[in-house]
Parts: structure tokens; C-alpha cells; sequence
């Protein structure tokens, strides 16, 4: 098993590096997504052999459909984002790409266009002395930094400023003001990509950039799909035939998918609200972005989840804050009484060596604190120290909802948990929390083998988050209680149950 787990290091390590070198320059799309898709059928393989031991081999046929539903995804991926050469781009398509692109982090065929002796003049004058002193300019090919001091409170300065800049320049540049290495804030001016002719009506245009065609086609293929997955977490045995006609028929009976809805509708609710939350609390903000699009695949859990993209800049870490503790904060709320109704409805066996954090048929509450203490409130006495559960389908899907919970809230990079943080402490504090969670992740790792796979995942994502356009002013307190309320959170699902505790519950 050693063997394997370096085997898969060295193996992610390689595949990350090469995506990096061969397509990081000509495509949007991030990095880390398209090294998960890529290594996905190696993590499936791991995923089995933690499963069912190395005894058991896996069916051949769910690795090379893995292998082939993988490629063509990750071959979507590459051309969803993938750069229009500056030569080749037609008045439509720098629309369109101005659409598609974040426009905080300008291409490499976006440039700024110089300033004259003139407008320098006119841009130091946005720069009130009482306001912010500005004591040099920097022009770079994708930005113009201003770097000063600051003599007043960081959000009425950068209000200040921004006003100014737009009324010297229009919609040209856009105003971000994030905190130096020194500590000293600076303000940096990258161009408006945005700032283009557009043809269609606002509302054309928000039909064209959510899509609901597309997103009401992807849910139905993942409430597909995780029928079908919950159908053999159920447990439902099917008539034997050699007929593939005769199989699919039985597959597909009524009586056999209302098995498998529990968990499809469990797991899909709990990923559904977490997009949502993010998806409502940035339409709050006015911040342009996509519908959720669920993932759907036919094999695993039957879907690698749901994302929305974000098309415009976040304004503010207030706004940072808030769009990325909603989705966790939404799908734990929904998760709770999926998972508490389905415990209730689970079966208590043995608890034996076979007993695993990832085994449903013979899970080990204890493995984490939150589930301990929702399993006792859930079964009571029927619980105890030698107890594992045999998981109800809709305690499966309620289950998942915490791990991507958890998941979401590690303080790394663009992770939700890693928007926070950095929303709490800044862009300096937010990079050293993430590295410190990454080594204590590995460590985890080396006692509880299940979260090999996360601390690889986290080992390549980058630490370095997308900032604010105001990326210095703080938050308040409320939210401040907040986000260390979501750590706590991460906490209590991630570290096994201590023995006091145990022992005071009886379990």
C-alpha cells in the first residue's frame, strides 16, 4: 500500500508539472482543475484499494471509462478557457473573450496604453497628499503601480481615489488596491477589458452567461447519474441476464431508480444549495457569474460535484468574505438534517477491522467529532463503543455532505476556505495559514492514511488567491466570528472523536 501511495505522488507531481509547463500559458482554465481531472482514475484506483484492500482487484471497466469520460472532460476544460491568439481575434471574439476572462488578471495580450507626460499629471493629481501620498509610479506591460503612503482610513481612500480615476479616465482602468510584502498598501491600475461596445441587451447577455439551457441539462444528467450510483449504494440486486437489453431494462425500472433517489436527491440538494449560496450572495454584490452546473458522471458518486464561475471583479474582502462562507454555511445547513434523518435510519453492525472511515457498510462514527455526536443523538443507546454503522443511502449522501464541507473550508488558496482567510487577514497571512494547513494535512496523514489523497490535492493547488479590487480594508467583527466559526467547523468533521469525550458518551 506504501508503495502505491508514492507511486501517486510521484505520479501527481510529474502530471502537475507537465499541465503546468504545456498548457498554464494558452488556456484559463486553472491549473489544479485540470490536474484533478487528469489524475482522476489514478485517485479512483487508490479510492478502491483503501475500499476493499489490494485482495479485491478493480473491474476493468470502470477504469477505462474513468479514463475515457476524463480525457474528453478535461479536453471541454482546455477549450473553455483557452486563449484566442491576438492575431487571429476578430472584433467578436475580444467581446467574447472579455467576457470569459477575469478581468483581474489581465492576458498577456492586454496592455495598457501608455500615458503621456500629460495624463501622468492628471494621474497624480487622484492621489489627495491627505488621502494617500503617491512618491512613485511604476509602468509595467499589464499594469501601472502607484506606491505611496497611506494617510487616512483604507476604505475611504480607495473610495476616494476611485472616484478620481474615473473621473480622469472614465471606464479605462480598474482601480485595486492590495497590501505589499512591506506592508505598505499600493494601488495598482490593469485594464478594463470589460470597457467594450456591447451589442445585446443586458438581458440578452445575462441569458448568454448563465445558460439555463445548459444548467437544467446538466442536473438532469447528474440526477441521472447518481440514481444510478444510489441503486448500488442501496444495495438493490438485479435480475441476471447476458442481454444488455434485458439489463438496462432492469436498470432502469421504476421500482429500481425510486431506490436510488434517496441518495441522488440527498447529495444533489446539499451540492445544489452550496453553489446557490455562493451564486445569491454574489448576484447580491452585482457581481456578474454563472449558474451552478452540476458534473455529471456514471461512475464514483455520480457526479464530481458543482461550480459557478465568477465574470467580474469582487469588490471588496467584505464581499470576498461573504460569497465564499455562504456555500459552505448553505450546504452544511441542508447537510444536517439529510444526515441526522438518515443515521436515524441506519443500521448498527459490529465494529470490526474492515471498519474504515470510507467504508458506508461499516463506518466508524468516531472517525470525526460531528459525526459522533449527530450519530448518538440519532440512534441514542443503540450506539456503542463497539459499534460501526451500516449507512442508510440518504446517511451516505449526508456523509458527503460533510466531507465537501470540510473539503471546501481547508484555508488553502482558491478553496473556500481559502478565500476566507484571506479575506480575515489579508493576502501575507493568508499564504502562511495555507502552507501551515498543508503540512498539518500531510501529518494527519501519515496516522489516518484516508486523507493521503486531500493533502496531495492541497500539496499542488496554489496558495497565492485572485484579490479584491479593495483588497486592504478589514472586516468587522461580526464576520470575524464568523470565519472562525467555519474553522471550528473544519475542525470538529475533520479530528477523530478524543477518548474523554467517547467515554462520556458511551461510545
Amino acid at each position: 500500500m506504501e508503495f502505491w501511495f508514492l507511486f501517486l505522488l510521484l505520479l501527481g507531481l510529474a502530471t502537475y508539472l507537465m499541465v503546468q509547463h504545456s498548457v498554464a500559458q494558452i488556456t484559463r482554465t486553472p491549473v489544479w482543475l485540470l490536474w484533478l481531472v487528469l489524475m482522476t482514475p489514478a485517485l479512483l484506483l487508490i479510492g478502491w484499494m483503501l475500499m476493499y484492500g489490494a485482495k479485491q482487484p478493480p473491474p476493468v471497466g470502470l477504469f477505462m471509462w474513468s479514463l475515457f469520460i476524463c480525457i474528453l472532460f478535461y479536453w471541454i476544460l482546455f477549450q473553455w478557457g483557452r486563449r484566442v491568439p491576438p492575431d487571429t481575434q476578430t472584433d467578436q471574439a475580444q467581446a467574447q473573450a472579455s467576457e470569459s476572462q477575469p478581468i483581474t488578471q489581465p492576458t498577456a495580450e492586454t496592455t495598457v496604453r501608455p500615458i503621456e507626460p500629460r495624463e501622468e499629471t492628471q494621474l497624480r493629481n487622484c492621489f489627495p497628499w491627505s488621502v494617500y501620498y503617491v512618491q512613485n509610479i511604476e509602468y509595467r506591460p499589464q499594469a501601472v503601480i502607484c506606491r505611496g503612503q497611506l494617510r487616512t482610513k483604507a476604505s475611504n481612500a480607495y473610495q476616494q481615489i476611485k472616484a478620481n480615476i474615473e473621473a480622469q479616465f472614465g471606464d479605462r482602468f480598474l482601480l485595486i488596491f492590495q497590501e505589499g510584502f512591506n506592508g505598505k498598501p499600493f494601488f495598482v491600475l490593469v485594464p478594463n477589458t470589460q470597457a467594450t461596445k456591447q451589442t445585446d441587451t443586458p438581458q440578452r447577455d445575462q441569458q448568454h452567461l448563465t445558460r439555463p439551457g445548459l444548467a437544467l441539462l446538466l442536473l438532469f444528467a447528474t440526477l441521472l447519474t447518481t440514481t444510478l450510483v444510489g441503486v448500488e449504494i442501496a444495495g438493490v440486486s438485479l435480475p441476471q441476464t447476458s442481454e444488455i437489453g434485458s439489463f438496462l431494462k432492469n436498470l432502469f425500472s421504476p421500482d429500481v431508480l425510486l431506490q436510488g433517489l434517496p441518495y441522488a436527491l440527498g447529495l444533489m440538494a446539499i451540492l445544489g444549495t452550496h453553489e446557490l449560496g455562493h451564486y445569491l450572495t454574489a448576484r447580491f454584490y452585482n457581481i456578474r457569474s454563472t449558474l451552478p452546473y452540476f458534473i455529471p458522471v456514471p461512475f464514483f458518486l455520480g457526479t464530481f460535484g458543482a461550480f459557478i464561475q465568477m465574470r467580474s471583479p469582487i469588490p471588496n474582502r467584505k464581499a470576498l468574505f461573504d460569497i465564499s462562507i455562504a456555500g459552505p454555511l448553505a450546504g452544511f445547513v441542508v447537510t444536517l438534517p439529510i444526515l441526522i434523518w438518515g443515521l436515524a435510519h441506519s443500521d448498527v453492525v459490529a465494529l470490526t477491522e474492515k471498519t474504515r472511515l470510507l467504508n458506508p457498510d461499516a463506518l466508524n462514527p468516531k472517525y470525526s467529532i460531528l459525526l459522533a455526536l449527530l450519530s448518538k443523538l440519532a440512534l441514542g443507546s443503540q450506539l456503542t463503543a463497539k459499534s460501526a454503522l451500516d449507512l442508510h443511502p440518504l446517511a451516505v449522501a449526508g456523509f458527503l455532505g460533510l466531507v465537501v464541507t470540510a473539503l471546501n473550508l481547508m484555508p488553502v488558496g482558491q478553496l473556500d476556505g481559502g478565500h476566507i482567510v484571506h479575506a480575515m487577514f489579508g493576502q501575507r497571512t493568508a499564504i502562511v495559514i495555507g502552507q501551515i494547513a498543508r503540512v498539518l494535512l500531510l501529518l494527519l496523514s501519515l496516522v489516518r492514511e484516508e486523507f493521503l489523497l486531500w493533502a496531495i490535492i492541497l500539496l499542488f493547488m496554489p496558495l497565492v488567491d485572485e484579490p479584491a479590487l479593495n483588497d486592504v480594508t478589514e472586516l468587522d467583527n461580526k464576520r470575524d466570528i464568523w470565519g472562525l466559526f467555519s474553522m471550528a467547523l473544519l475542525i470538529v468533521i475533520v479530528l477523530p472523536l478524543p477518548q474523554a469525550i467517547a467515554n462520556l458518551l458511551q461510545i
